[in-house]
């Protein structure tokens, strides 16, 4: 009885803790706008709206797969040469062994941004804006969770590669908080057509908002998520097969 309080305060706290960072994340965005009325086009609560899908689809990736973060470590100690002989998938065995329900604060926290978002911005909710919103967060952990996947595939090479693969997770979650307008050329061009992550939410809030694209990229782009999902799931995919096939155990 009393471990189970324990558990239950500890994951109280730890829960807690994640909320508050979370927040705190999200003072960063209201900071911004203290001192600037808007971003090129993008007001506040426009660009709250891109923090919520963002924010939301990151922390259900990071519950799901979130522990490849240690996938390199299972290859220089060789646990991933036990994966190996089972008779499940070695991903979905990479990606099974861990559940941190502590990780569900930072979506809690974006569905509460996503409420304060979407009050003034009086979006006309048609048939086709709710389908797209309701793709929008699967489709983004998909490409999430692909990014991830294929950055894990360094560590079959390079027995790490955590700080690269990092830029493109936590760094890319941070990115996809803000319009890719606002980035560089060669930034843009990066997230919209090598590293697809501007199909998280920057898509997806042009449709739903009935927002012009200040770059002028081609509009069925913003109903592309899902496919944009569909490819980087086979891609990483293929890389996973890719680089298991090709694995030197740490036995040799």
């Amino acid at each position: 009885m009393r471990s189970q309080l324990q558990y239950r305060l500890s994951f109280a706290l730890d829960f807690a803790g994640s909320f508050a960072i979370a927040f705190i994340d999200f003072l960063a965005v209201l900071l911004i706008f203290h001192n600037v009325p808007s971003l090129n086009t993008w007001s506040v609560h426009q660009v709250a709206f891109l923090y919520a899908l963002s924010s939301i689809s990151f922390a259900f990736t990071d519950l799901l797969i979130g522990h490849l973060d240690q996938f390199p470590q299972k290859i220089r100690d060789g646990n991933f040469d036990i994966l190996l002989v089972r008779p499940r998938g070695t991903l979905f065995q990479v990606v099974a062994s861990d559940l941190a329900l502590r990780r569900l604060a930072k979506a809690a926290q974006g569905v509460l941004v996503l409420a304060w978002a979407l009050g003034p911005l009086a979006i006309d909710w048609t048939p086709g804006r709710v389908a797209v919103l309701a793709l929008a967060i699967p489709s983004g952990v998909v490409i999430f969770a692909s990014v991830w996947v294929v950055g894990g595939c360094l560590a079959f090479w390079t027995t790490d590669g955590g700080e690269f693969t990092n830029a493109f997770t936590y760094g890319g979650t941070f990115l996809t908080q803000y319009p890719i307008d606002v980035y560089a050329a060669w930034l843009r061009r990066l997230l919209a057509y090598l590293v697809p992550l501007a199909f998280v939410c920057y898509f997806p809030a042009l449709s739903v908002l009935d927002k012009p694209d200040p770059l002028g990229l081609p509009q069925f782009l913003n109903f592309c998520s899902p496919l944009a999902a569909a490819a980087a799931a086979v891609v990483a995919g293929f890389v996973w097969r890719f680089a298991v096939r090709h694995y030197r155990s740490a036995g040799g």
